[in-house]
């Protein structure tokens, strides 16, 4: 192109230009800037469709930030524990106001939610408003009427009242909770509310919020709750009342409810798992249905695949990727791990393990897919707080706890967070996590839960990790030098979520994986690619593979990285960014891929450490902790899966 005065002072205003221009008809080329005219050979300068890479754009822009699981006071235990905060206040958090907690403190997020599920427990749901209001009705009932008395007591009065609520629905207790509190008619009234204030709060483009609840099946303590995502507004949410476990316990049932309210409604619905660490090894079963004692069938692979696209691999009651028995070779498979019991008196053993987390589920689908014909486990991987404050607090310089009765004060790293049988948590032990990432193109109801049954989301620990991963068979070094990976990977790949088949032969698939520091958080220590298959015997396997690494470390004669370092104070909770990297983007190429073998790959992203929550609670407060309270933490990120399937 023959560059001339005129043509570098027409790319100078460019930007003044172009809106002006697109209003322009085609035909219409010609146009004044002060005296100067535009050819048409100059307005072909702007539109060539290289010039902006980003015009014209249908893919995702930038990953959409939310909460698959929140509570209120419209939930039963959250209420009982104190939390007085409703609905309405959970959207005006998330949207980045300032509120005042249950306890009168000031908060406010660092930024906004882009959108949140008030998941609301089904059971009981506003019934304990009531019942700590001393609705006359309801104070009929001595059961209800003790624990009225009892939870405005407070203390330890008030904890012992909150565990028998939640033992009454767990079935783990010979109280049950009384038919008063569970009258549809109230409940209906609660749900209508709660649909009014969410379509209140719901502005596309800007805010959605997402209408869910929690189905809470917590037979024997072994927690098996399933949060129901809507991707439609009031008029059909309406028109049924959330599944409540007073129907059933098993997961199936839930399955039949969701597929009636689409038939009745013509709307969708979605489930994801709650994580898995308190279920005593029946969140993934491998062989019978733990709520019938049934075997496994096809139809239940198929139907459990279809309704529960997604997985909480993360959140508050700990970290559910990876256990470090199942794991002995991944030295960071030991984060925030919650391993004592279930959520009633019945202690873990270390065979359950392989049941409940995410990264034995994926490769027991595998093995279920190839008996089954359809992968039960089969998920893209989220993460969400279960915060049961109202307030969705996921960063560790700003967390508020899992309950209000351990908002931020002196003692709350020793405070009893929950007491099932022998079985006590303490506040030190709960986990500021996580968030969900889901790549939308654009911020509504529809686009996100379209991109959440597609799963192309992934999950982190709290921090905004930005990360694309793609994967396909003709990756190369030059697609991880462009500064728009998600062009090449859409075009030449499959992103997170996505399915790997018919591959070329003699060609092994090769992933390209980008990954972007938070500004608010430390910088990258490594990207990760965890790889899972099936061999020819049926079993199963697992690789974690550094692929890109800050500094110029190089791996040991045992192929493992050296750790990145520390700049973590403790004793002032701070940290310098001096260590790590802003970004990391490298492709990869499987380099023991077996064309006959099912397999899974994902990746994990993980930060330099950084002060834990903890932390900043010992400087803030002037206290010392004990030495089993940690005080670091790496944060980090997962990305969906992708998988792939040999040719049948």
């Amino acid at each position: 192109m023959k560059t001339t005065s005129k043509t570098l002072f027409l790319l100078a205003i460019t930007a003044v230009l172009l809106p002006s221009a697109a209003v322009a008809e085609d035909k219409k080329l010609g146009g004044q800037v002060g005296e100067m005219s535009l050819t048409a050979e100059d307005v072909s300068l702007f539109k060539r469709e290289h010039f902006s890479p980003y015009a014209g754009r249908k893919f995702p822009n930038r990953p959409l930030w939310g909460d698959t699981h929140l509570h209120t006071s419209n939930s039963l235990d959250a209420r009982a524990f104190g939390v007085t905060l409703d609905p309405a206040q959970a959207y005006r958090f998330a949207r980045g106001n300032e509120i005042t907690t249950s306890h009168g403190l000031k908060v406010r997020l660092s930024r906004p939610l882009d959108w949140l599920v008030v998941s609301d427990h089904s059971d009981g749901m506003g019934a304990m408003n009531e019942i700590i209001d001393g609705n006359i009705t309801l104070m009929r009932d001595p059961q209800l009427r003790d624990w009225n008395q009892r939870l405005n007591k407070g203390g330890e009065s008030a904890l012992m009242a909150t565990m028998e609520v939640i033992e009454s629905f767990a079935g783990i207790s010979d109280i049950k909770m009384p038919a008063a509190a569970l009258d549809p008619r109230f409940v209906q009234t609660v749900w209508d509310e709660y649909l009014e204030t969410a379509e209140e709060y719901n502005e596309p483009g800007r805010f959605t919020a997402i209408i869910g609840y929690e189905w809470t099946s917590t037979e024997g303590g072994n927690n098996l709750h399933r949060n129901v995502l809507y991707r439609d507004g009031i008029i059909r949410a309406q028109q049924m009342l959330p599944f409540t476990t007073e129907s059933s316990f098993n997961p199936e049932d839930l399955w039949k409810w969701m597929q009636g309210y689409e038939d009745k409604t013509g709307g969708r619905v979605l489930a994801l798992a709650h994580n898995g660490n308190v279920s005593n090894g029946i969140m993934f079963p491998v062989e019978t249905n733990p709520a019938t004692g049934k075997p496994l069938t096809g139809d239940y692979a198929k139907t459990r695949a279809k309704w529960e696209p997604m997985y909480e691999v993360t959140q508050i009651k700990g970290d559910g990727e990876a256990h470090p028995f199942l794991s002995p070779e991944d030295e960071f498979a030991d984060y925030e791990t919650w391993d004592k019991a279930n959520l009633g008196p019945v202690p873990k053993e270390k065979d359950m393990l392989q049941y409940e987390y995410a990264r034995q589920a994926l490769k027991n689908g595998l093995k279920l897919e190839a008996g089954l014909g359809t992968n039960p486990y089969k998920f893209g991987m989220v993460g969400s707080t279960d915060s049961h404050t109202a307030m969705a607090t996921a960063q560790e310089d700003n967390f508020f706890g899992k309950h209000s009765g351990v908002e931020p004060e002196p003692n709350r790293w020793k405070h009893v967070v929950g007491e099932f049988g022998p079985t006590r948590i303490l506040g030190w032990e709960m986990a500021s996590s996580g968030l969900a990432a889901v790549w939308a193109t654009e911020n509504t109801r529809r686009a996100i839960f379209d991109a959440m049954e597609r799963k192309e989301v992934y999950a982190t620990t709290g921090s905004r990790i930005g990360l694309r991963f793609f994967g396909g068979w003709e990756f190369t070094d030059k697609d991880a030098a462009s500064r728009t990976p998600a062009e090449i990977g859409y075009a030449k790949g499959v992103p997170m979520g996505g399915d790997l088949e018919n591959p070329p032969e003699g060609k092994a698939p090769s992933f390209l994986v980008a990954a972007l520091k938070d500004p608010f958080s430390g910088n990258l220590d490594r990207v990760q690619i965890i790889k899972g298959w099936l061999d020819a015997d049926g079993k199963t396997h697992e690789k974690v593979y550094d692929v890109a690494w800050s500094g110029d470390r190089k791996p040991g004669v045992d192929g493992k990285l050296p750790p990145v370092g520390s700049t973590v104070d403790p004793k002032t909770a701070t940290f310098t960014n001096t260590i790590g990297a802003a970004e990391l983007i490298t492709d990869w190429t499987d380099p023991e891929f077996d064309p006959k073998q099912r397999a899974f790959y994902y990746a994990r992203v993980i930060e330099i450490p950084t002060p834990r929550w903890s932390a900043y609670d010992a400087v803030r407060f002037g206290v010392e902790m004990p030495k089993e309270v940690k005080m670091m933490t790496q944060e980090r990120a997962y990305s969906s899966p992708i998988w792939y399937t040999p040719k049948s």
